[in-house]
């Protein structure tokens, strides 16, 4: 008997026994016939293998009679009947339905990218602009922030640098400021807790509000019109009370923010010029602004590589390994561009800068 790998055979077969009666002995006729059937149909039903086609052979070919042509017969009609009924179950019309043709995307459904989809037509345009994974120097990276800022308003110019550290351990938590030549390109107001002698030197310095206990009650009562908040150390005590609503705002003065401080004039003029503090989050990552779109590219070249310097200076003394393992700048609204960390850190400033 012969049959196909990829089909099922229908194996027909009847054995017939003739007995003639004779004087001398009984004797015996059997035979073995099996009958092809090809092809049927060409079906794939669900949870049932195909059939394609049925082959059997006989070992000799005797005279065809009526036993034998009536069991293939019945096989074939339930054979037939089985495919009937798939036909039926699959909805098919006596061919294969056509695919219907599918409607062509199109806005935000026919984007590639499932992240792409909450974007703007204007972030998708110029993020062309820029390769995805593309290191580039520090002139180039600039000048391409300044073409992605592409919005009514000017945009501030952001750094984001992954570091090698966890600071959920205290070695390697990282907190400092850092002096931008150029400044940030805001006004900064700043509100100054003190008392005696330093309220008139904070006033002339250029406080926009100063006071003492009075100023510290108007805060319990929501008063928050201040960038800073810079505490001379004798007012740090009454200052604690503020823990859980200056916290959260990041505006708790701190004598590693350089908002607490003896020297109230200095404080204050640093802070209006440009000094910016920065931390690492959670993630390891120190987010930072480093001035707005509109300055010139030589001016966001300085402050920048004012704010790599300062995050290399402040080290922590837990971090081990590579320290630096991504920067990243981007304007506010715009797509972020990938640094060359190692020209970044041996970028020399032109002489006459």
């Amino acid at each position: 008997m012969a049959s196909a790998s990829s089909s099922t055979s229908l194996m027909l077969a009847a054995t017939a026994t003739l007995q003639a009666e004779s004087p001398s002995k009984s004797v015996f006729f059997s035979f073995f016939r099996s009958y092809s059937v090809y092809p049927l149909v060409r079906l794939h039903s669900k949870g049932r293998k195909s059939c394609n086609w049925v082959h059997v052979t006989s070992t000799r070919e005797p005279k065809p009679d009526s036993t034998l042509v009536a069991v293939a017969a019945i096989a074939v009609e339930a054979e037939v009947a089985e495919v009937a009924e798939d036909v039926k179950e699959l909805g098919i019309d006596g061919a294969a339905a056509p695919v219907p043709a599918t409607k062509p995307k199109k806005g935000k459904a026919a984007l590639p990218l499932k992240r792409d989809r909450t974007r703007s037509k204007r972030f998708l345009e110029i993020q062309k602009l820029r390769e995805m994974k593309k290191e580039y120097d520090l002139p180039t990276a600039i000048s391409l922030l300044k073409q992605m800022a592409s919005t009514r308003f000017v945009e501030t110019a952001e750094a984001h640098f992954r570091l090698n550290i966890d600071p959920k351990y205290n070695d390697q938590q990282l907190r400092a400021t850092v002096n931008l030549p150029k400044g940030t390109g805001q006004t900064v107001r700043v509100a100054v807790l003190t008392q005696g002698e330093k309220v008139e030197e904070a006033k002339n310095a250029g406080a926009d509000l100063v006071g003492g206990v009075d100023l510290i009650e108007q805060i319990k009562g929501g008063f928050m019109d201040f960038d800073k908040l810079i505490a001379s150390p004798d007012m740090m005590p009454k200052v604690a009370s503020l823990g859980k609503l200056l916290g959260p705002r990041g505006l708790m003065p701190n004598p590693k923010a350089g908002t607490v401080a003896t020297d109230i004039p200095q404080a204050i003029a640093e802070f209006k010029k440009g000094k910016v503090e920065y931390r690492a989050d959670k993630t390891g990552i120190v987010h930072l602004p480093f001035g707005k779109a509109d300055f010139a590219e030589e001016d966001l070249i300085i402050n920048l590589i004012a704010a790599a310097k300062s995050i290399e200076a402040n080290k922590p003394s837990g971090a081990k390994g590579v320290y630096w393992k991504s920067a990243h700048i981007c304007s506010s609204m715009g797509p972020s561009i990938r640094l060359n960390i190692r020209e970044l850190l041996d970028y020399k400033l032109p002489s006459n800068v």
